[in-house]
């Protein structure tokens, strides 16, 4: 909008490589719109006694794609369950953040690697709700395939996956009657402040609402809050180093515009490479901040996510706002500049604009085990298993994710899910990823609901029947080599 022109930023053109599936540009301003803040000194809050809300066997904090994960799993295997969510919904970035593509959760064979909950809340979205390949075609090679999904989100390195878009609305629905189903204690509109810890183990939350500040008993949390509030509040250890040069550090308020015809979109993308390329161009030069636009559920609804902001964190609220005011601006001048240059765009409006920021990285856990660069290679199968992660490039075999990278290394009474599990700054690049999340969020349910049934802490959870109590509920989960069993028994 011209009275308020973006701030011109530093681009970063990210290119594909090995370690990373998707090309995209990083954008860096360094100029605010507000002053910095001027508050000082201190004030001291008087002690008070606070009621107690709820006590329950599990309590979940945050319902994105883990802690909906979680609180499934947990209260399918006989747990009592909470779930606490600070907005109005169920799904986190895959709803509310309009994160709608859903990256792979098949290996490059074709075969789904990430289900269990995963699975059970897409078969239940109707067919008007989800777009993707057929199953016939995951892992197919042929040229025409490729060619025909790749710019629809669902083939990469030249092999079809399954990476369906969809419905953000349905997804909010059918992620509550699923937890209302399995008996969860739902409570929107809370925000968990800071976690309830005696002797070293975090035993409930406090948070706030419009009821005041109250408190939450549990014999288990799982913090799935995506940042890493809770486990970071009740000091445990973590990490929070990235990767320069990938998106996983970036954020920004996605956005959708409506009135689109993206088929022809991507007749002109696929059909005339040169003019697509001067289009991008373009929209760089005059607007500066920019994203190209990637499809949704719908032929008239284009998703964008972007564009992509470097050198802000989203632990600060200053920093957060600034994305927020940004990408409003954004999402009106990218309306415009379609509406005017791309084909397609001409009857574009401005649909809506995500309600939660879009956050890649904060903190990581620094857990008993982890993921690292180093396992990528391997193909080995760990001995605490709870999940396969479809690898970034053909050349990997298939990532197993272990238990302990679930597991603070030194605090009891908890669990992390989502994408501050504990990993190396690489293999954050994909396990933050939706069905990560909801591979993740689902082992970290079920792994409470033993450690609540079996009267101990959550890191001496019996592995071998959380795996058989993950396969029992849908999820894929291998057998390790009898030699990788008895080598972890030493240990």
């Amino acid at each position: 909008m011209s009275e308020n022109p973006p701030v011109k930023p530093t681009i970063q053109s990210v290119e594909r490589t090995e370690d990373r599936i998707l090309t995209s540009d990083l954008f860096e301003a360094r100029e605010r719109t507000f002053a910095p803040r001027n508050g000082t000194g201190t004030y001291r809050e008087p002690a008070r006694d606070l009621p107690i809300y709820h006590s329950c066997d599990v309590l979940v904090v945050g319902g994105g794609p883990s802690g909906t994960a979680a609180a499934w799993a947990a209260a399918r295997a006989g747990a009592d369950v909470m779930l606490l969510e600070r907005y109005n919904h169920l799904g986190g970035l895959s709803t509310g953040g309009l994160v709608i593509w859903i990256d792979r959760m098949t290996d490059w064979a074709g075969e789904p690697v990430i289900r269990g909950f995963a699975e059970a809340v897409l078969a239940r979205l109707p067919a008007e709700g989800i777009a993707g390949p057929p199953p016939e075609q995951w892992g197919s090679r042929d040229p025409q395939h490729a060619a025909y999904w790749m710019p629809r989100t669902a083939a990469f390195h030249g092999i079809v996956a399954w990476s369906p878009t969809i419905d953000p609305e349905r997804l909010k629905l059918v992620s509550q009657e699923m937890l209302i189903e399995a008996g969860v204690r739902l409570a929107f509109h809370g925000w968990a402040a800071v976690p309830i810890v005696e002797d070293g183990c975090v035993r409930g939350a406090l948070f706030e609402s419009k009821m005041g500040r109250q408190a939450i008993r549990a014999k288990v949390v799982i913090d799935a809050t995506g940042d890493g509030d809770m486990f970071a509040r009740a000091g445990a250890d973590f990490d929070n180093d990235i990767e320069p040069a990938d998106t996983h550090h970036a954020m920004n308020t996605a956005f959708m515009l409506g009135g689109v015809d993206m088929q022809r979109w991507l007749d002109f993308r696929t059909g005339d490479p040169a003019a697509y390329q001067a289009l991008l161009a373009k929209g760089r030069a005059e607007l500066g901040f920019f994203q190209w636009p990637y499809v949704s559920w719908r032929n008239d609804i284009a998703l964008f996510l972007g564009p992509r902001q470097t050198g802000m964190s989203a632990l600060d609220v200053d920093e957060q706002t600034e994305i927020e005011v940004r990408s409003h601006r954004f999402m009106a001048s990218h309306c415009a500049f379609f509406r005017e240059h791309a084909p397609g765009f001409e009857d574009a409006f401005m649909l809506q604009s995500a309600p939660q920021l879009g956050v890649r990285h904060t903190r990581r856990l620094a857990g008993v085990g982890r993921v690292e660069r180093r396992q990528w290679s391997e193909g080995q199968v760990l001995p605490d298993e709870i999940g396969v992660s479809p690898s970034v490039s053909p050349k990997f075999p298939v990532i197993s994710v272990p238990y302990g990278a679930l597991v603070p290394r030194r605090l009891d009474g908890l669990l992390a899910c989502g994408r501050h599990v504990s990993c190396d700054a690489n293999s954050h690049g994909f396990l933050r990823e939706i069905p990560q999340c909801w591979l993740t969020g689902h082992a970290a349910g079920a792994a409470a609901a033993l450690a609540v049934r079996d009267g101990v802490q959550p890191r001496d959870v019996d592995v071998a029947a959380l795996q058989a109590l993950l396969r029992e509920q849908g999820a894929y989960v291998r057998e390790p080599a009898p030699a990788a069993v008895a080598r972890a028994a030493n240990e």
